[in-house]
């Protein structure tokens, strides 16, 4: 070995040794967050505290809600960085959430911050269900275009329909607490039934069906709109649909979890979380943020999706959680996908 490259491997041991020094403090972060979206939410937050390192533990909305319920005993979590809003109510009504401010708060929409003076959560941004329709695959089909939740029953669109799961995906959760909501509890899961007899099948994954129907592997898919508009986009021939009943929606929120063994470093991110720097980033994946005046405007987002959000019970859905879920799989889970 020449000196130089003596002198190399020494540069790039210290910068190595430097680096470990420097990562004071490590959390550990469960998120249902897109798996492509974590590098560049850690490299935003470490532009700022480097001194804190994230170790992300990352799965569907339902698989982390319930890791995190089965660990209530034993937290293993210190942070929750984006879970749907009705996972972390159903969280604090367990007593696992560690209640905090987080410096700003008051700058958010309100919708947005846990009603009690001391918020155990906070949103991030929100996604809005609609409908996935492809036109071409179903105009070779014969298909007319749905206006409806309730047109989804026709005998047309048999075998032609996917959504996600609600146990695994925060996103068919929403759907299916909205539906209760919209309709009634028979009437919705009447609804269901009806729509069940048309479903190909069910996914884990809230973006999936959209994904798929933008590649033509089913005309329509009941996702959310933000991913229709970026598959719309980039070339697929989508039709963004918003139902004229009213549409189901969510929010990703942030929270400490109770027990953590570095409430400090936990506060930093949290404080974080609700920064500009922070909903700017959140607009990249979400057309609508916690942050006021910080959403840009997103090419294909129906213009009247926000108009049709329902007036949406969190407490119910949360309340609820167990029972819908209990319900939902004796009907329908033989049409899920393998887990």
């Amino acid at each position: 070995m020449t000196i130089f490259q003596k002198a190399m491997t020494s540069v790039a041991a210290l910068a190595i040794s430097a680096t470990a020094a420097f990562a004071e403090a490590e959390l550990t972060v469960y998120t249902a967050i897109e798996a492509e979206d974590l590098a560049r939410y850690a490299e935003t937050f470490n532009a700022i505290h480097p001194d804190i390192k994230i170790n992300w533990v990352r799965d569907s909305t339902g698989v982390i809600t319930a890791k995190l319920l089965a660990e209530r005993d034993n937290p293993q979590a210190d942070v929750v960085w984006g879970l749907a809003a009705t996972s972390l109510l159903l969280l604090k009504s367990e007593g696992m959430l560690e209640a905090y401010a987080p410096a700003g708060v008051e700058k958010l929409d309100p919708k947005f911050v846990d009603k009690d003076e001391t918020p155990a959560w906070v949103g991030m941004d929100a996604w809005v269900a609609s409908v996935c329709y492809n036109t071409v695959e179903a105009e070779k089909l014969g298909l007319t275009p749905p206006t409806s939740w309730k047109d989804l029953t026709d005998a047309q669109y048999k075998g032609h329909i996917i959504m996600p799961n609600p146990a695994s995906s925060g996103t068919g959760f929403l759907d299916v607490s909205s539906w209760l909501q919209i309709f009634g509890e028979d009437d919705g899961w009447a609804f269901m039934d009806g729509l069940h007899e048309n479903i190909a099948r069910y996914t884990h994954s809230g973006s999936a069906p959209c994904k798929l129907a933008a590649s033509g592997e089913i005309p329509i898919g009941v996702s959310f709109a933000f991913r229709g508009a970026k598959s719309k986009a980039a070339g697929a021939p989508l039709e963004i649909i918003v139902p004229s009943e009213g549409v189901g929606w969510d929010m990703e929120a942030t929270a400490i979890v109770a027990g953590t063994d570095d409430l400090e470093a936990a506060q930093k991110l949290l404080d974080f979380t609700i920064t500009k720097e922070a909903n700017e980033m959140y607009n990249v994946g979400y057309a609508v943020v916690a942050y006021p005046g910080i959403a840009k405007p997103v090419e294909h987002f129906p213009a009247n999706l926000l108009d049709a959000m329902i007036d949406n019970d969190f407490e119910f859905a949360a309340n609820n959680r167990a029972a819908i879920l209990k319900e939902w799989a004796g009907r329908y889970d033989g049409k899920s996908d393998p887990k």
